[in-house]
């Protein structure tokens, strides 16, 4: 949460991060000899996170590749066309072609996930054209379905060829991790509370081993709380639609929001204007510093002035060319009218007259005249026009014109205040653009990490975090509840938000007993440290020395693609009885049999149902 000694007015700005391509690193000599280095990749649903686990290489402390667990590629492209994480500068423009490998947190999308693999040996410098002959760490969901294990295994072991594989959960990875940091004893009991892009989980540990009959999921997590925080800010400012964009409500949530201890207790005091104004982030949109009409200088206003008066000089002169066009084509007719008096025909002459309107030649005698007097009058303004000046032009058209002329000066489109001087003196009220285009966060920064919670907040139908722990703590004795919560563990990158561990530690207080103890601890890098732990089990259990944990590909061709070996930071097996019926045959009369001694033996047809146990592994 913000200091409350902080500034007055809190302005930030989006840093809409662009990212580069990953370069194509060199194969290190340490990860070839003397036996290749296992590759450890994270695989996360919003972020992938790739590196070696080799020991005494300085670039093997960090991962090598983090980028973004996506893939872009039109319709109809060719393969070799698709861009890849970090190959995407700019996600929006390419949101809607946008495609992941994951569903929520499992992997389905096989063909993607196989391009992904294929970016990260190229830019790890691992060639893949024959086979990979480093050993694979992977990270999986928990309670991974068996199917998915065994499409990943799959792509592995033939696609790539890899000689081991090792598949562990993320969450219990960062707990193995820690746990090391801190020199704790082997064969920990804790609980993890893991909270990622798609998901939030629920993982008991016991004697070092993950209880999976207990694993508990929430589908609430960092992707719904943006689109949480896309909607309100949307709804507040309807005429930013398009500056709301995902990336940056992402870029919110994990730069200024931040956990309320008491959700409520936090509402009421943001309902007092100096705590409002004390705490409220001002996000600047970007904007043009164009200044609008209003607040223009005196000599722009008397440019613009300039042009609307040359316009209506245009407008003026090209209706008088009109409408002298007009009354010199009725002329010439009442001119042809009058011929016809002349020349003695009498009946047309008369006939012309009512079509015109008129009762006697006197009267088209005076029309003729008045309209030979407006033409005249017209053909001279216009040579005035044309050689006139423009402060000429300006005193004639203010002038007023004869009934004849019928011509209006002004346009519909100029009102008539434009044309009248303004003083240069007058103070117009200034429009403040940049604080137009500011983004006022204020309880949006609390309510957004609240939906971890509270789901029924964005209309999530389930439990809340804290609510589904209390319900797996319920499923143990209480001395195991009471070792479970010795030991809470935060990690995942929807856990970095301040004051996550005093929330969490808040609602334990509230629902274990009087007096009882407990303790929260958050992970050292919530988002890195399952990369760590996976690099440090695979440096403690080298594949080449046959330890637990590692599936080779005799295991692969043996036992089948769902085969899991289990170790410290990996799903568990989970046996399961199911009685397989078998089809029944028709039945068959009986036949006799002549038997030796002649006796006849009556063959009958075996038990249509057998009762089998099948061990079905599930994780």
């Amino acid at each position: 949460m913000a200091s409350k000694d902080a500034p007055l007015c809190q302005i930030f700005s989006f840093q809409d991060c662009k990212t580069t391509p990953d370069s194509i690193y060199e194969l290190p000599a340490q990860c070839v000899s003397p036996t290749p280095a296992p590759v450890v990749i994270d695989n996360g649903s919003f972020q992938t996170r790739v590196g070696w686990a080799a020991p005494g290489a300085e670039e093997c402390d960090s991962p090598r590749l983090l980028f973004r667990s996506v893939a872009a590629r039109s319709r109809g492209a060719a393969r070799s066309e698709t861009q890849i994480g970090n190959d995407i500068p700019n996600l929006e423009p390419l949101r809607w072609l946008l495609k992941s490998q994951f569903d929520r947190n499992v992997v389905v999308n096989f063909e993607i996930q196989e391009l992904i693999f294929d970016y990260v040996f190229t830019h790890l410098g691992i060639a893949s054209e024959g086979c990979v002959e480093h050993p694979i760490v992977l990270t999986e969901a928990p309670c991974n379905p068996l199917h998915c294990r065994q499409m990943m295994s799959e792509l592995l072991f033939e696609c790539y060829r890899v000689p081991f594989v090792s598949y562990g959960v993320d969450g219990l990875y960062s707990f193995y991790h820690n746990n090391i940091q801190r020199n704790l004893q082997p064969l920990h009991t804790g609980i993890v509370l893991s909270s990622g892009y798609h998901c939030s989980h629920i993982l008991p540990v016991i004697n070092g081993r993950l209880d999976a009959l207990n694993c508990k999921r929430v589908n609430v997590a960092g992707s719904q709380a943006a689109s949480y925080l896309q909607r309100l800010l949307q709804l507040k400012y309807p005429g930013h639609l398009a500056a709301i964009t995902l990336s940056r409500m992402e870029e919110l949530l994990h730069e200024h929001s931040y956990t309320a201890v008491d959700y409520h207790e936090e509402l009421e005091k943001w309902r007092c204007p100096g705590f409002y104004e004390r705490e409220v982030h001002r996000i600047q949109l970007p904007f043009s510093g164009k200044l609008p009409g209003g607040c223009v200088s005196v000599e722009e206003r008397q440019e613009r002035r300039a042009q609307q008066l040359r316009r209506l000089q245009e407008i003026n002169t090209r209706r008088r060319e009109e409408k002298l066009q007009q009354d010199q084509e009725r002329l010439d007719r009442l001119l042809g009218v009058q011929e016809l008096l002349e020349d003695g025909l009498l009946d047309q002459f008369h006939k012309s007259l009512v079509e015109l309107n008129m009762d006697s030649a006197e009267e088209l005698q005076s029309y003729i005249n008045k309209l030979q007097v407006a033409v005249e009058q017209s053909r001279q303004k216009l040579l005035q026009n044309d050689g006139a000046e423009g402060k000429t032009e300006v005193s004639e058209l203010e002038q007023p014109m004869d009934e004849g002329d019928g011509v209006a000066l002004m346009d519909s489109d100029f009102p008539e205040d434009t044309l009248s001087e303004k003083s240069a003196n007058v103070v117009q009220p200034a429009f403040n653009m940049a604080e137009y285009h500011q983004l006022f966060v204020g309880t949006e920064r609390l309510r957004c990490p609240e939906i971890l919670f509270q789901p029924s907040l964005i209309g999530e139908d389930q439990m809340g975090l804290m609510e589904t722990l209390q319900y797996v703590l319920a499923r143990y004795t209480p001395e195991q509840q009471e070792a479970l919560v010795s030991h809470v563990f935060l990690t995942g990158g929807n856990m970095q938000y301040p004051g996550m561990k005093e929330r969490v530690e808040r609602e334990l207080l509230a629902m274990r007993p009087f007096q009882s103890q407990f303790k929260v601890t958050m992970a050292t890098q919530p988002a890195l440290d399952a990369w760590y732990g996976a690099r440090d089990w695979a440096l403690e259990h080298p594949a080449a020395g046959g330890a637990e944990g590692w599936i080779s590909r005799q295991d692969y061709e043996e036992k089948g693609g769902e085969y899991l070996s289990e170790h410290c930071a990996s799903n568990a097996f989970v046996p399961m009885k199911i009685v397989k019926p078998v089809p029944a045959r028709p039945a068959e009369p009986s036949v006799a049999l002549q038997t030796p001694a002649g006796a006849a033996a009556a063959i009958a047809p075996a038990s249509s149902i057998v009762s089998t146990d099948v061990t079905v592994v599930a994780s």
